[in-house]
């Protein structure tokens, strides 16, 4: 099967049977899902979602982070992974954002990566969900539902997996194509046993047509 033939039938099928599909954070504007996306990072977003409404009802505004400090941050998130390094990250992306871009959550993937706590794949979510800009995050579930439909040659970095989609997806598509991977990854193409049964990716899908024939 050609690569544009994989692609076409994967992305027909999520068109036609997940028409919505978004991020599963809780958020009300791009402060709070900057804030969720730090904090989901090897942490699942249902933990996070718990956590952040207290967070966000009593630090409404970078500037109000801003005035905090990291220890104070911590009891708030201490339940997620990582957090002394997460509240270091919160309090000093705030701050950055006050001193370097006028309490204004920026749209632009290079300069979001300037923002403590926020690698490439933060950006991308960013620039993607609020701005939906033709950014493709790559996390672990699009990393490895990529490489086992065979909508990447075994690419062995997010950053390839992330160039090989963005070439090979349409423009407009790009934004819900990051969700659907996501999910899919998430509640069907799991990594331990993928629920190949349930799948309707089968006839397009490398993986299921090499090992499970």
């Amino acid at each position: 099967m050609r690569k544009e033939e994989r692609y076409k039938g994967v992305l027909d099928w999520f068109e036609k049977n997940v028409p919505v599909a978004e991020t599963e954070l809780h958020y009300d504007n791009p402060y709070q899902l900057l804030i969720a996306v730090i904090l989901s990072a090897q942490c699942t977003d249902k933990r996070v979602n718990m956590i952040t409404p207290a967070l966000f009802r009593d630090f409404p505004t970078p500037e109000v982070m801003a005035e905090s400090t990291p220890d104070v941050i911590y009891e708030y998130i201490r339940s997620v992974s990582y957090p002394n390094n997460k509240s270091k990250h919160l309090v000093g992306m705030a701050k950055m954002l006050m001193s370097d871009f006028g309490g204004i959550v920026p749209s632009d993937i290079e300069l979001l990566q300037k923002l403590p706590g926020v690698g490439r794949k933060t950006a991308n979510v960013i620039a993607s969900v609020v701005y939906n800009k033709p950014a493709m995050a790559v996390d672990t579930h699009v990393f490895r539902v990529a490489n086992r439909i065979g909508l990447t040659n075994n690419s062995k970095t997010p950053l390839e997996t992330e160039k090989e989609l963005v070439k090979h997806i349409p423009e407009s598509k790009i934004p819900i194509a990051h969700h659907w991977l996501i999910l899919h990854g998430r509640y069907t193409c799991i990594a331990r046993k993928p629920k190949c049964e349930d799948c309707g990716l089968k006839p397009w899908c490398k993986y299921f047509l090499t090992v499970k024939i």
